[in-house]
């Protein structure tokens, strides 16, 4: 069982809340998007004399006609472990809690286009990631007779990664609003650990496996500029697998379960070429 704090529980289920209330008030917009678009290519805005103050243009025309589409991206990151404590744990002598923490990813972008509003999204990348667990002792007193690796006080432990993303993702597009348009992605992320940049032995004594295999979702918004396209785009990840390696440390034996759980603000900027 993990550590029982209230506090944690309920600002979880209040995450969970939030992330559904998102994707379905973006689903909702879709429609009315679409209904919207039946517009002119450009429209004017007048005065109250009737005289044009100013015209929209539809920026990159013929833009979505295109099989292929490239691009970049930034991403600011925010991941943390869902931990899952193990059986009897106080007897180790620990408690632990995971703590969320800031990371960064950049890749490229291949969005291939399999009909009207929907396309199928590629997005290699490398993620700079460090994820913590607080330790803290709860009774604990080392045992270098039995447990020769166990340190003389508990601290954080942390697992620093180099991590190569290789999302696999499906695209849902609304109808174009002159120069905006909303969307639906979600899709499986497998990705793979190239470097640990392990330091200090004591902090980092706690270990994670090579490889993840992620479940995402999210929603994002097109805005089209006359020489490329801007898509701010949030994500939501889920790792599927237990990435806990066995050891013979505290920390190790203290925990059953540790997946991984990020967030992502995606900056993808495709060329309009």
């Amino acid at each position: 069982m993990a550590t029982p704090h209230v506090r944690h529980q309920l600002h979880l289920y209040r995450a969970k809340v939030g992330r559904l209330a998102l994707l379905a008030l973006a689903a909702a917009t879709i429609p009315f998007a679409a209904e919207a678009q039946k517009k002119s290519r450009s429209s004017a805005s007048r005065g109250k004399n009737g005289q044009v103050k100013s015209v929209t243009t539809e920026n990159l025309p013929g833009y979505d006609s295109r099989a292929l589409h490239l691009g970049m991206h930034v991403a600011p990151n925010f991941s943390r472990y869902k931990i899952e404590q193990a059986p009897g744990y106080p007897s180790q002598g620990v408690s632990a809690n995971s703590i969320i923490s800031p990371g960064f990813t950049v890749g490229f972008l291949a969005d291939v286009r399999l009909a009207d509003y929907l396309s199928f999204n590629f997005a290699p990348g490398v993620s700079f990631m460090t994820r913590r667990i607080e330790f803290k002792p709860y009774g604990y007193s080392q045992n270098t007779t039995q447990y020769p690796s166990d340190p003389e006080e508990i601290t954080t432990q942390e697992i620093g990664a180099t991590q190569v993303n290789m999302p696999l993702l499906l695209k849902l597009k609304s109808q174009r609003r002159r120069n905006t348009r909303v969307y639906l992605v979600g899709g499986v992320n497998p990705n793979f650990n190239i470097g640990n940049r392990r330091k200090d032995p004591e902090v980092n004594l706690l270990r994670a496996a090579s490889s993840d295999f992620a479940v995402e979702y999210g929603v994002g918004l097109d805005l089209f500029y006359p020489f490329f396209k801007f898509s701010p785009e949030l994500r939501f990840s889920h790792g599927l697998k237990n990435l806990l390696e066995p050891g013979t440390d505290v920390y190790s034996r203290s925990l059953q379960s540790m997946k991984s759980n990020t967030v992502t603000l995606y900056l993808n900027i495709y060329s309009g070429r």
